[in-house]
């Protein structure tokens, strides 16, 4: 699982990314700060460490920004441990907030902890809201506002899986795998032909050009409000 490393201790960052990839995880850093959504977008994290004392803006400016473009889970690092920075960062969508210094076997716990915590709620959940779009798995419909449009299996499944990675990009063998267990003599067409009938649904519900195609990397839904 890739985990997006937003900290400018140059000490901290190695320190981490070493720990994390002892444990599995394969880790990525924001180094251009001007361009976070394009680094989500390439990381396709499953979750970020956020520090709050950044260059530029803090980490509660960041948070924002990730919180616009993804509903990927999020704990903060930081070396400031008042209670109101603490409320804050858990009000402004963070997961859990750690104080500096602290253990790195706590913080592999808490990671493995909320990683399966969230693989059980995608399992489960009868629905799943990005923003304010709604993906019912109950009533098989996509909500956005006032409209509500319903879906086949095929439309369900395909917007399951780019609203569990909103704000990433999702390959084409991935939304082939989701849509039949067995790719080998599925025409890639039958892909396409889905997709548009995806973002016809969008459309219905007022969401025209939620989804961004990128030519050989896959598709994304980008859109939250």
């Amino acid at each position: 699982m890739n985990i997006l490393i937003i900290e400018d201790n140059d000490q901290l960052r190695k320190y981490l990314a070493e720990y994390l990839s002892a444990y599995g995880f394969t880790p990525h850093f924001l180094d251009d700060y001007e361009n976070l959504p394009v680094t989500l977008a390439a990381a396709a994290p499953s979750l970020i460490l956020l520090d709050i004392t950044l260059p530029q803006f803090d980490g509660f400016y960041y948070l924002r920004v990730i919180r616009k473009h993804s509903p990927v889970p999020v704990i903060i690092l930081s070396a400031r441990s008042d209670e109101a920075d603490q409320i804050r960062g858990i009000e402004g969508g963070a997961y859990d907030y750690i104080t500096k210094p602290f253990s790195m076997g706590l913080l592999i716990a808490k990671i493995n902890a909320l990683l399966t915590r969230e693989r059980s709620a995608g399992d489960n959940a009868g629905s799943l809201q990005v923003g304010d779009v709604t993906l019912s798995k109950t009533a098989m419909t996509l909500s956005h506002g006032a409209s509500t449009v319903d879906l086949s299996k095929n439309e369900y499944k395909m917007l399951a899986l780019l609203l569990a990675r909103a704000g990433q990009y999702v390959s084409r063998e991935d939304m082939l795998e989701a849509l039949w267990d067995d790719t080998t003599f599925v025409d890639d067409n039958t892909l396409t032909v889905n997709m548009s009938r995806v973002k016809k649904r969008l459309v219905e519900v007022g969401l025209d050009g939620a989804i961004a195609t990128k030519r050989g990397v896959g598709y994304a839904f980008m859109a939250y409000h």
